[in-house]
């Protein structure tokens, strides 16, 4: 197995998710090197998959022969139709589909908040969804999914965690995301159980490298 990963990605708390998830199998997480200084890839996919693919293509490109790993994640709400899903970095944005950046995670939590207002939490029903693509010189040789069901409270709750953890409480633990520490959230997470998969198929693949 393949004992070194780079993910494409400058997201501390994305680094901590899957270097919590890989410790255990002896694999070293890394950011790939200068990444801010790469030319950033425009998530216009349509899907999660779409995004994961184009990301991890671009960018392993530009670190020949090492494996690289590019998600794409969100969360899809019942109530909203789907919503946020692939906009969900950017929905605090007047225009979502079109924002060339991502928004500040307290004004994306909010703006879940307000559009929620008064559903009660039966119909609070969401998920977490991530798609892990993994590619090298440019191929993608692999894609894998997870998600984690869970429902969205009225109130943020827990200080860990990013994005809209402190929002998804997760019944099976009574807790949100954001209440757990690194290693229970891989544990329990779309992010952990997506790479779970991929570490299965590292397993099995023959990597060399």
């Amino acid at each position: 197995m393949q004992r070194r990963v780079l993910v494409a990605t400058s997201n501390p708390g994305k680094l901590r998710d899957f270097a919590g998830a890989a410790e255990p199998y002896g694999i070293t997480i890394a950011a790939i090197p200068h990444f801010s200084s790469l030319p950033p890839v425009v998530e216009d996919g349509a899907t999660f998959e779409a995004n994961a693919r184009k990301k991890a293509e671009a960018y392993s490109l530009a670190v020949p022969g090492e494996l690289v790993l590019a998600d794409d994640s969100g969360l899809e709400i019942d109530a909203l139709g789907g919503a946020p899903g692939v906009h969900s970095a950017r929905y605090a944005a007047e225009e979502p589909h079109a924002a060339e950046s991502n928004a500040d995670d307290e004004a994306n939590n909010a703006r879940v908040l307000r559009e929620l207002a008064g559903v009660p939490r039966e119909r609070r029903a969401a998920r977490f969804v991530c798609v892990l693509a993994v590619a090298r010189d440019g191929q993608t040789l692999q894609t894998v999914r997870g998600t984690a069901e869970g429902l969205i409270l009225a109130a943020p709750r827990g200080k860990n965690g990013f994005g809209y953890d402190p929002l998804f409480y997760f019944p099976q633990i009574g807790r949100t995301f954001a209440e757990l520490s690194p290693a229970e959230k891989s544990r329990y997470s779309h992010r952990g159980a997506a790479f779970r998969a991929f570490l299965s198929w590292c397993a099995t693949a023959h990597l060399t490298g």
